[in-house]
């Protein structure tokens, strides 16, 4: 009996030794390829902790983004969730490689790829062979996007012969592609939970880029979604082509090409002088009206978003810094979210973003994204996700912004941060003006008689 005993505990130590090993083994970087058929996507997974502390970090470009929600690593099978997305990430470690799939759902579509991920391998360095690229472009498109653009900011980060680089459009960007310099040409991709993709990059002897996006899956899915409903005209969507050239915008300007549309004028209020009214129900079910007193008198900015809208995480994000800034100081923030009817049943991808970003303002269920004209009916030509309603404190849109320029945007996101900051500030200090108006007439001479 005791050699039995001594040999299952063996055995237990030996299991554990060999539980501990390869939870060992998972930590670190690693090169990670989403498989479609013949495309492939690679992409930044770097894996840490273990047990209850294990956590996967996908990148955006140079900087890490997305930490998934839950892991679990057990029998040699790894799980990675980022239910904030509805994405899942299921592998089994087979002789130091991870192979599996990625499941994950958006509002247009479900998507499964293929998944493999190998330790991370350094590429050889040939900065000496590439050529500066880093800065602001711009892309004329060969037809208008279904949204009324005619052309997209292209912006560039550089770091020798590794480039992070990003399409910003109305709605916002494609989050940051990244690569390295090789055979003349930058093989630049993307993936941090949402939006795959790659594209080819080519400088050429005349000054431009030539940029070639490959279709994803997914992206085809919406440009056949988007074809079929009121985002869309008949014609072609310029936002989809396989091609486009990218000029520096004072060589843009010089050759006649149209500007990218103004994040400030593409959706505008209906009237200006008509108070911003909501009344939607919150995650908990709780009616949730701006005449509540948590806004009344406030400076308010309400979000038009979706939880399937990536450019809608970026701004989450920096949403809940301006909260914590500005909360107490008379600011008052509200999503009005609009959810796939099928999602509206339970939430789930609309509670685990709330809880990953750490949403403390209101999160209002407005409706599906289909009734979003019907719902917010007090701004004109409102076709982007996210859009930024500034609402005064006599309830009056005093702007809107169209989409969501994230970090991988460079200055456009630090422009964005200024403007949203001076914005707010500035119809913060309105406050004694308002107070001073809200006063009957009648109390003038008495108002002025105490002040003396």
């Amino acid at each position: 009996m005791r050699s039995f005993i001594k040999h299952a505990g063996l055995v237990m130590l030996a299991a554990g030794s060999f539980a501990a090993h390869a939870a060992e083994k998972l930590e670190g970087r690693w090169d990670a390829q989403l498989v479609h058929g013949e495309q492939v996507i690679p992409f930044r997974l770097d894996i840490s902790g273990a047990g209850p502390t294990l956590k996967g970090t996908l990148y955006d470009g140079f900087r890490p983004n997305e930490n998934t929600s839950s892991a679990s690593f057990k029998d040699g099978k790894l799980e990675l969730n980022l239910e904030h997305y509805l994405t899942t990430i299921s592998a089994n470690l087979d002789h130091g490689k991870l192979v599996g799939e990625v499941f994950s759902q958006s509002r247009e579509s479900s998507a499964k790829y293929g998944f493999v991920a190998t330790r991370h391998a350094p590429a050889p360095a040939s900065a000496a062979n590439a050529p500066s690229i880093a800065g602001a472009w711009e892309i004329p498109l060969p037809a208008p996007s279904t949204k009324g653009e005619k052309a997209f900011r292209f912006v560039v980060e550089q770091k020798g012969a590794e480039v992070a680089a990003t399409i910003l459009r109305i709605d916002g960007d494609t989050g940051a592609y990244s690569g390295t310099f090789k055979d003349g040409k930058w093989v630049l991709s993307h993936y941090d939970g949402s939006r795959p993709g790659v594209i080819e990059v080519t400088p050429k002897s005349d000054g431009t880029l030539e940029v070639l996006q490959a279709a994803s899956p997914r992206s085809a899915a919406a440009a056949a979604e988007r074809s079929n409903n009121s985002y869309s005209d008949a014609g072609p969507d310029g936002r989809y082509a396989p091609e486009f050239v990218a000029y520096r915008p004072d060589v843009a300007r010089a050759k006649g090409f149209p500007e990218p549309a103004n994040f400030l004028t593409h959706t505008t209020a209906r009237d200006p002088n008509e108070t911003f009214a909501f009344s939607f129900p919150d995650v908990n079910g709780k009616q949730v009206s701006s005449e509540d007193p948590h806004f009344k008198g406030k400076v308010v900015v309400a979000v038009v978003t979706g939880t399937w809208c990536p450019n809608c995480h970026d701004e989450a994000q920096y949403l809940v810094e301006l909260d914590k800034k500005y909360r107490d100081k008379g600011l008052a923030i509200v999503a009005l979210n609009f959810e796939e009817p099928e999602q509206q049943a339970t939430l789930k991808r609309v509670r685990a973003f709330v809880k990953q970003y750490g949403v403390t303002y209101p999160y209002l269920i407005a409706g599906a994204p289909a009734e979003m004209w019907e719902k917010v009916p007090q701004l004109v030509n409102l076709n982007t996700w996210p859009a930024t309603v500034f609402v005064g404190r006599d309830g009056k849109v005093r702007a809107v912004h169209s989409g969501f320029a994230s970090p991988a945007s460079g200055q456009y996101h630090a422009d964005l941060r200024k403007e949203f900051t001076q914005r707010i500030e500035t119809l913060l200090a309105e406050k004694a003006a308002v107070q001073v108006s809200a006063v009957p007439a009648s109390n003038t001479a008495a108002v002025a008689q105490n002040s003396q």
